[in-house]
């Protein structure tokens, strides 16, 4: 089981977070439960551009370094251009957020993503579809670490989820 985080602020936003959705589900594994979508602020940079992000559970055979190629195989295929290491607009943009209690420390990839607990576009998603969850770093719930987030970018939630046959509640 893996957590992914869906971001969007260029183009047609919630077509790309439905197109990604749809992928994901087609390549990498069954869609146990997905966010509302939420609108929110750009995070790490000054953009014009508002984000829509979303996340998803998603139950998986894969092993997680196939997850990560999918994914990243997913983005390109979407049109996601990866011109700088900084932070910049883009149409989509994928991250694994948990892969079940797994704790990796890699050059290519960390798990639990290691910012996750700083943003609140990726935690008031999670919370609402799995908010007992123990971060396995921090071995506290993700409700907790939400209520300790100091980060005062907006969040707000922009729709049900573009997946209609699911309901995080």
């Amino acid at each position: 089981m893996v957590f992914l985080s869906l971001g969007s602020n260029m183009g047609d936003r919630l077509k790309n977070l439905s197109w990604a959705v749809s992928l994901i589900e087609r390549d990498i594994g069954d869609i146990i439960v997905c966010s509302s979508v939420y609108e929110t602020e750009p995070w790490g940079f000054q953009s014009e551009e508002q984000f829509l992000n979303q996340v998803l559970k998603v139950e998986t055979t894969d092993q997680l370094s196939e997850v990560l190629k999918k994914i990243n195989a997913l983005e390109v295929f979407m049109g996601r251009v990866r011109k700088t290491e900084t932070y910049t607009s883009r149409i989509i943009d994928i991250d694994i957020l948990f892969c079940d209690d797994m704790i990796v420390n890699r050059k290519s990839l960390v798990i639990p993503h290691p910012r996750l607990h700083l943003r609140n576009f990726t935690l008031v998603p999670l919370v609402e579809i799995a908010g007992e969850f123990i971060h396995p770093v921090f071995r506290e719930n993700l409700i907790a670490l939400a209520t300790k987030c100091t980060d005062m970018k907006k969040v707000r939630i922009y729709s049900k989820p573009p997946c209609s046959k699911f309901d995080a509640r």
